[in-house]
């Protein structure tokens, strides 16, 4: 039977806590987002003035009739164009939200959970604004189907939806898009090691993560659940790391 003196754990020199500092550092991962944010404005106020100057100078005063120089929508008509192109951007924002959203959730897991929560809804808001505005659009031209004596009426309709949804969709994404730099400039440290801090050097700003007078019930278990799957992650991260340092340790 072994003794604890012949443990060969006991024998391995100790762990420097520079070396292990030094591969448990948290590193900050930027969150990619506003170059295609930017991207996306580009896109869509090119794509709403555009569809102006074909409805103005194609299909005014009378939208049934094309007026292009040089057909060159032919067979399409310039409507009909403006939908289609209305459907591409919709799906632009689908990806864009998706790849969003995935780096949020990886941000969410490094333990900034500030930035995920004031993004929460406002990342998903333009393409709730382009659904809504899909919608709009398709009851008009259900109704434009029906009803085809007032062609002008429409056209004006879906240039106004058209409009109304640009300024909605751009002053979100331009949110967003300050935020997430003031995100990436600041390139801050988990919101636990903030705590950790605060609770170091208390000031008059209280914690985050416990409770706060203005912090509902929903909020305050949402924030510690969210600390909590962090930890356990951390602490299964650390023990990993002890024990491929310990073998790399014993091994020399």
């Amino acid at each position: 039977m072994q003794s604890l003196e012949d443990d060969p754990l006991l024998d391995a020199p100790l762990i420097s806590s520079h070396t292990l500092h030094s591969q448990l550092r948290p590193r900050f991962h930027a969150i990619p987002a506003v170059l295609l944010a930017n991207f996306l404005l580009l896109i869509h106020v090119a794509f709403v003035v555009l569809a102006f100057l074909a409805a103005m100078f194609c299909s005014y005063p009378n939208p049934n009739q094309d007026k292009c120089p040089g057909n060159y929508t032919h067979p399409l008509k310039v409507q009909t164009v403006i939908i289609i192109a209305k459907v591409v951007l919709w799906v632009l924002h689908v990806f864009f939200e998706r790849y969003v959203q995935h780096h949020h959730s990886r941000v969410r897991r490094g333990g900034y959970f500030s930035i995920y929560r004031s993004t929460r809804h406002l990342k998903r808001l333009p393409l709730l604004i382009h659904a809504t505005g899909n919608t709009a659009l398709l009851l008009i031209l259900s109704v434009q189907h029906s009803f085809p004596d007032h062609s002008k009426v429409y056209l004006y309709l879906i240039l106004g939806v058209l409009s109304l949804e640009m300024i909605s969709s751009l002053t979100c994404l331009v949110i967003y898009t300050v935020k997430i730099s003031n995100f990436n400039r600041a390139k801050p440290r988990p919101d636990i090691i903030e705590e950790e801090k605060m609770y170091a050097y208390p000031t008059h700003i209280t914690s985050e993560v416990g409770f706060r007078e203005n912090s509902s019930l929903e909020e305050i278990v949402e924030k510690q659940g969210d600390v909590i799957e962090y930890l356990q992650r951390h602490n299964a991260l650390l023990s990993k790391r002890l024990l491929a340092l310990t073998s790399q340790q014993i091994k020399t």
